[in-house]
């Protein structure tokens, strides 16, 4: 009989994102995943402390219910959706187990059954049911990557070559993505485009605000693009933006999208700017650069850089999970 597993999918992409990316590895024919939208209320933001095994940072009425028959183990996707894990655990006498991606307090971690960690996040945090990951899960596959290509090469292929795609993050807590910041952002991306040419392909993120996005495609005026900005109304070209490139430049703030880019095997080159990017951000970067993914981009040999090869960590953490069972 299938192992049924509830994946419990909030409003954050980057975290649905990494679910997603782990699922789509889980052998179907021992697994059965539903997933459970998560609709927060104005209580989500209180410390988990407070919400020990209960519902009520979540809005009911809004977000899938979670009534028997409960599942054999529950995706757990941050820390928000924990406590909610913990409270669907507790409604089967501890027998439901909890996998959760990301890192959480010690204190939750141990009624985890399984967790996966990103290395620049563990810190002291040395459990035997951890497993630490380099970046994050994410969706980006050689199949999903050859899918997008066939789709978007079309769109892309009267643009000068080679294609560089440029994605662009934005603030982080506590951390805004100053005008600075953007101009030497644009300013790294135009530098680069300099020296190979061709075109390039850019999206923004929410994060990025109008101000900081405004000054980086001022710095970029003249170079052949195809643009894909917040808020524009037209299909979202992000996984055929990673499948056609010839490189890619992302900004370190966020580990999905450094990881997703990292995912495609291309060369990719990471900005950090100053002043910007948390200790753990700048951890993260790191790991990558330190294991052969990815390289600054301001490096001498940023031009140069190739990739040792693609990594997902999905794969890591999906051959975990059935190792529960």
């Amino acid at each position: 009989m299938k192992k049924v597993i509830w994946a419990l999918l909030d409003d954050r992409a980057g975290s649905v994102g990494q679910a997603k990316g782990v699922i789509q590895f889980l052998d179907k024919s021992k697994f059965d995943v539903i997933e459970k939208k998560i609709v927060y209320n104005k209580w989500a933001k209180l410390p988990n402390f407070f919400k020990i095994n209960k519902l009520w940072g979540m809005n009911k009425k809004e977000s899938s219910p979670l009534a028997g028959p409960y599942p054999d183990a529950v995706l757990s996707i941050s820390r928000r959706t924990t406590p909610i894990a913990r409270y669907i655990k507790s409604k089967t006498n501890g027998e439901c187990k909890i996998i959760q991606l990301m890192k959480i307090e010690k204190w939750e971690a141990k009624s985890c059954d399984l967790l996966a960690i990103p290395k620049h996040d563990a810190g002291k945090l040395s459990l035997p049911q951890a497993i630490y990951v380099t970046g994050s899960a994410h969706r980006t596959t050689p199949e999903v990557l050859a899918d997008a290509r066939k789709k978007w090469m079309p769109v892309f292929e009267k643009l000068p070559q080679p294609l560089t795609t440029v994605i662009i993050g934005g603030s982080i807590k506590g951390k805004p993505f100053t005008q600075e910041n953007a101009l030497a952002f644009g300013e790294t991306v135009r530098n680069i485009w300099e020296k190979t040419g061709g075109s390039i392909l850019i999206t923004s993120s929410r994060r990025t605000g109008k101000e900081a996005e405004e000054t980086i495609m001022r710095t970029l005026k003249g170079i052949p693009a195809y643009t894909f900005l917040w808020g524009e109304k037209k299909e979202n070209p992000y996984m055929g933006f990673l499948a056609c490139a010839d490189r890619i430049i992302a900004s370190g703030d966020s580990v999905s999208m450094c990881s997703e880019s990292c995912g495609t095997g291309k060369p990719v080159l990471i900005f950090m700017g100053k002043g910007w990017l948390g200790k753990k951000h700048k951890m993260f970067c790191q790991t990558f650069f330190d294991e052969g993914y990815a390289c600054p981009a301001d490096a001498q040999n940023a031009i140069g850089f190739s990739a040792r090869e693609y990594i997902n960590p999905s794969l890591q953490i999906a051959e975990a999970i059935s190792q529960l069972f």
